[in-house]
């Protein structure tokens, strides 16, 4: 399985310090004016919901770009446990919807820690969930993997493999053609949400039972090593334009692992998997080595968290020594309850909580 050592916390700082000091320039990438604090936001339910731009957000985006008493640009970044396409393409929508223009340095969704672990698996068969037709293969080619592959291609290869699911026409076009009987998968990465649960769980069944090759003859799997599972993403729910919290990729995890666990187990015990995204340490370390770059080395910088999720935006940046703000249009309500996890403030929404952050800075 994947070690500590290999994908754990601290080689993803280490690799993502020399990471963001090649990829961090460019327009747009350091405040004008030294700032002490940054901020970290989360999207959906923050500056977001759905395909509309909360009211809040352009004002709290404006204060960030030096409309406050002290005329200082304010550094920040977007810290998502969203994805699906590349961060280039989600900056040039988000730049789009908030009429201000996000660059990739400045944007962090949940696979894009992954690439400070590329080198380990570049030339390693990889299987990739999530996204729609192809779009996510090509993200990862782009991080540096060099084999990639998801369901849609194994079910193009052997149908039988999941017969109560047709390729449509556009699936079809997007697979690539490949005899996966010569193919031994060295690791699973859950990039974002499934879009056919049942699929892609039968089909990482196949993978991990198999110990890489489908379908494999069973007396040389124990010769293999296990396959290394990988999820971005924990959140259990998220918050659209719909009325109700969705589903998230925390929600496939809890639905694969049950599966695993009832029909393959042979110790009663889940499958093992690291786990990437907020909360976790490695993606709040990946972020703050970020914000610390835009901020220009300023000694014992302020950094603010400001998202809806108690469990993972809250939790995490506590976990991180950061100061956390939660705001209530999102999946928080507080009408069902205080937060699981305790911020150092609650906020309206976005605006109002970073007007509160710079009054303890004496910024407002």
């Amino acid at each position: 399985m994947i070690s500590r050592h290999i994908i754990g916390p601290k080689y993803c700082n280490r690799v993502t310090v020399k990471q963001i000091a090649r990829y961090l320039t460019g327009p747009g990438n350091a405040p004008k004016l030294p700032s002490r604090l940054a901020f970290a936001f989360d999207i959906d339910g923050v500056l977001i919901r759905g395909k509309n731009v909360l009211p809040a957000a352009k004002e709290a985006l404006s204060i960030l770009d030096g409309n406050n008493k002290l005329g200082l640009k304010i550094p920040f970044i977007l810290l998502t446990n969203g994805g699906g396409e590349s961060e280039e393409e989600r900056c040039r929508k988000l730049s789009s919807q908030l009429g201000v223009q996000i660059h990739p340095e400045q944007f962090i969704q949940a696979h894009t820690v992954l690439k400070s672990v590329v080198r380990n698996y570049a030339d390693v068969p990889v299987l990739v969930l999530g996204g729609k037709g192809d779009t996510l293969r090509r993200v990862a080619e782009g991080y540096g993997f060099q084999k990639v592959y998801n369901t849609l291609d194994i079910l193009a290869w052997n149908p039988s493999i999941w017969p109560f699911h047709d390729l449509t026409q556009e699936e079809r076009a997007s697979v690539k053609p490949t005899d996966f009987s010569k193919i031994q998968f060295g690791a699973i990465f859950v990039f974002h949400d499934p879009r056919n649960w049942a699929l892609d769980i039968q089909i990482m069944c196949d993978v991990i039972q198999s110990r890489g090759i489908i379908g494999g003859p069973d007396e040389s799997n124990h010769a293999r090593k296990p396959v290394d599972l990988v999820f971005c993403n924990p959140d259990l729910i998220w918050r659209s334009d719909f009325e109700a919290p969705r589903m998230g990729q925390g929600a496939f995890k809890v639905a694969f692992q049950a599966v695993f666990q009832a029909s393959f187990s042979l110790t009663g015990s889940t499958y093992p998997h690291v786990q990437f995204g907020k909360p976790t340490e490695a993606t709040y370390e990946f972020a703050e080595t970020m914000l610390k770059h835009r901020l220009q080395g300023v000694p014992k910088p302020s950094l603010y968290m400001v998202g809806d999720n108690p469990e993972s935006d809250i939790a995490g940046a506590n976990a991180a020594g950061w100061k956390s703000i939660l705001v209530r249009t999102g999946v928080y309500d507080p009408h069902h309850g205080p937060p699981s996890h305790q911020p150092t403030h609650q906020a309206e929404d976005v605006a109002e909580a970073v007007r509160w952050a710079l009054e303890q800075e004496n910024c407002s």
